[in-house]
């Protein structure tokens, strides 16, 4: 049986993702769907598809965009989730920091280059009229890594999705003292060009289910509760992030939102140049309008 690996972010944001693949949705056409965690993120998981090693990610926009401008083999074939993140800006819980305004000198932590907690530490910086220049980093790898690194309680700031950090927030591990949302829908679905190539059929199909199941989810009642004990977050805060959160349920993609994004990532030089948004994509599967 042909094996198709996926990889994505151990969040609440892929429940749909691991429902689709529990249900092994490709069975009968042949296919296995093996799911991968990844907790470093969109900058691993970018390397994952460079070195062969999954056939699809499920990534932040603004991470792959940029990746995929330096090379990347894989190409959009949806979104995943329509709806911006809302990071968290945390600090040490004994850090003497209480306001972003503070931040403006101490490194951030990140996952490693390249992931959405380097790339909006940029757009930050920029909302704040900080130097980028000036902006200092530490590769910490996961959330794990950056609760090893705010042992020592100094300032020193770490962006991550609020929802996925709120438990160590509410333990008094870290302290939240801002957020930023993305300016654009936060997750896409990218596949490698080979998988693309020699399982076109398989790959729609897994598609239209995973959208499906979307939907469906989206309409269940219960859906807090489950996604709550799946993750270990309260479900208060789980109803509160369903409220902020759309999951998509078609290939549907708005060209100006794509390049709108470029237009930002230029504009901090993080991406040299600009591509049209049809190379982003793969127009089999992903419908631009």
């Amino acid at each position: 049986m042909k094996k198709i690996r996926i990889i994505g972010v151990p969040e609440h944001f892929n429940f749909p993702w691991i429902q689709t693949v529990e249900k092994q949705a490709l069975k009968d056409k042949g296919f296995e769907l093996v799911w991968r965690d990844e907790s470093k993120g969109s900058g691993a998981m970018n390397k994952a598809l460079r070195d062969g090693e999954a056939d699809i990610a499920i990534l932040l926009t603004e991470s792959f965009i940029k990746d995929k401008l330096e090379g990347n083999p894989g190409k959009i074939i949806g979104y995943h989730v329509l709806s911006p993140l809302t990071w968290g800006i945390h600090v040490p819980a004994k850090a003497p920091v209480n306001s972003i305004e503070e931040l403006q000198n101490a490194p951030f932590l990140i996952s490693r280059f390249g992931s959405g907690s380097h790339l909006m530490a940029f757009l930050l910086a920029q909302k704040n009229n900080w130097s980028l220049k000036d902006l200092k980093f530490e590769i910490v790898g996961n959330m794990e890594g950056a609760q090893a690194a705010f042992q020592d309680q100094q300032a020193k700031a770490f962006l991550w999705e609020k929802f996925t950090t709120k438990p160590l927030v509410d333990q008094g591990l870290f302290k939240r003292v801002g957020e930023i949302p993305t300016p654009w829908p936060c997750f896409v679905m990218v596949a490698h060009e080979n998988i693309l190539k020699d399982y076109p059929e398989a790959i729609k199909a897994l598609q239209d289910h995973l959208y499906s199941c979307s939907k469906e989810l989206s309409q269940e009642p219960n859906l807090a509760s489950m996604i709550s004990q799946a993750y270990g977050i309260q479900e208060e805060d789980i109803q509160a992030w369903l409220k902020q959160t759309q999951w998509a349920t078609n290939s549907q993609i708005e060209k100006s939102t794509l390049e709108k994004t470029m237009d930002i990532l230029f504009d901090l030089d993080l991406i040299t140049s600009k591509v049209k948004a049809e190379n982003l994509v793969d127009s089999d599967f992903a419908r631009l309008v």
